[in-house]
């Protein structure tokens, strides 16, 4: 049992008499994180192909909040991203809110949430096709909405990995982007603000938002992060990592939970200690309002894209005629995660599934 999870079991029911009128998505958090693995959700059963042990493995919760259900999910998405993995450097854009709008966010998650994808992914959308940057009305990029810093405050922000490059207008060419740094972070920031105060006016939020919100600087980051391979293995964690994870906890005494930190540009370790009912509200800020989607596809990166990756790859090879280019392709395709077994505690061997008994169904 994980120290998240040890937590939630031994102080998550005394959270909930505490706050009787909390938001019904952190009640259904918290008990899917007490009974995760508990055997509350049923078991499935292995046999060693080795020695012939059977082997109970308890069910997970599944729930994307649940700091013991992400790994495999994780793996996954992955292996199914590598295999759309194209030989192009790719940048990381990171899209902010202003620190006077955090409460606001908070308060109304599921439109500002909404309005940050739409804003972000529309500035996007727009600066590439200025022949400056890219010249193109056919990106893709992959983004993925946060919402915590380091010491878990309520920090929402959202991540694209961006392949530079996108499509000519007639889908027969691929397009290099034009600078290193493929769009200028202070134009994205100022149409990222406009395009977020147009849609809140669409949405007759505008009353709820301090004024003072649009005359200070909305900031967008740049980073380069690599080829294919390299920016998707550094997305992944952040596509399932729940606000804080097991190994970042140093020790739960008492009612104080001490978690480690690393400031942003530092390398020097810090700790923080918390009272443990504040540690839980501060981990429940960050659940996300139920059915929305904090990963989204756009342009060439949407399964719904008529034009294939296969395709773009040939038009890649062809746009940049390079050999060793061409063969880092072909090695591309291969890539892939190895899928994670099971093993027998006894003998080391491989365990085979028989079958689940999952309560409410037939064993």
């Amino acid at each position: 049992m994980g120290k998240i999870t040890e937590i939630f079991r031994y102080f998550g029911p005394e959270y909930m008499e505490k706050y009787p009128n909390m938001p019904q998505q952190h009640r259904k958090v918290i008990n899917a994180i007490i009974h995760c693995r508990s055997g509350e959700y049923g078991a499935a059963f292995y046999q060693c192909e080795g020695c012939g042990k059977r082997h109970r493995v308890d069910r997970s919760c599944g729930n994307r909040h649940c700091p013991q259900c992400q790994y495999h999910k994780t793996r996954g998405w992955l292996e199914t991203q590598l295999k759309k993995a194209l030989c192009v450097q790719h940048s990381m854009l990171t899209f902010t809110m202003p620190s006077k709008i955090r409460a606001f966010c908070r308060a109304n998650q599921k439109a500002a949430y909404g309005a940050m994808f739409k804003a972000s992914s529309g500035s996007i959308k727009a600066l590439v096709k200025d022949p400056k940057f890219i010249g193109t009305d056919l990106p893709g990029f992959t983004g993925v909405l946060h919402t915590w810093g380091r010491q878990l405050p309520y920090h929402p922000h959202i991540h694209y990995i961006i392949p530079a490059g996108g499509l000519s207008n007639d889908r027969k060419k691929w397009i290099a982007a034009r600078n290193s740094f493929y769009l200028p972070v202070r134009a994205l920031s100022k149409l990222y603000k406009a395009k977020f105060k147009a849609e809140m006016a669409k949405l007759g939020l505008m009353d709820k938002i301090d004024p003072s919100v649009w005359t200070v600087d909305w900031i967008v980051n740049y980073q380069a992060v690599g080829s294919s391979e390299a920016s998707l293995k550094y997305l992944a964690p952040y596509v399932f990592r729940v606000a804080i994870s097991d190994n970042r906890i140093l020790a739960v005494n008492g009612r104080t939970v001490t978690f480690c930190y690393r400031k942003t540009g530092s390398r020097r370790i810090r700790k923080i200690s918390l009272d443990v009912l504040v540690f839980i509200s501060r981990f429940l800020q960050h659940v996300l309002p139920a059915g929305f989607m904090k990963v989204r596809h756009y342009g060439f990166m949407n399964a719904n894209c008529a034009i294939t990756i296969e395709k773009i790859r040939r038009m890649i090879m062809t746009c940049f005629r390079d050999l060793s280019l061409i063969l880092s392709d072909k090695v591309m395709e291969s890539i892939s995660v190895i899928p994670q077994e099971q093993f027998c505690s006894s003998c080391g061997g491989r365990l085979i599934y028989l079958f689940s008994v999952i309560p409410g169904r037939p064993g």
